[in-house]
């Protein structure tokens, strides 16, 4: 799992977990693995956390 700043945007890589949650996502640019977002929409923090408690649960 990682972050990072783009040109225009910035971006979260949940790796797979994000697929689980697609409808949570909707209105953000995804791709496997990655969700790419602005500073004025950023993912809300309780949608980070269930992102990053089910990673852990992958890798656990």
């Amino acid at each position: 799992m990682a972050y990072g700043p783009g040109a225009n945007h910035c971006g979260f890589y949940p790796g797979s977990v994000g697929q689980a949650f697609k409808k949570e996502l909707k209105g953000y640019d995804t791709s496997k693995g990655t969700v790419r977002f602005s500073a004025d929409k950023p993912l809300p923090a309780v949608l980070v956390r269930k992102l990053v408690r089910l990673r852990i649960e992958e890798k656990g």
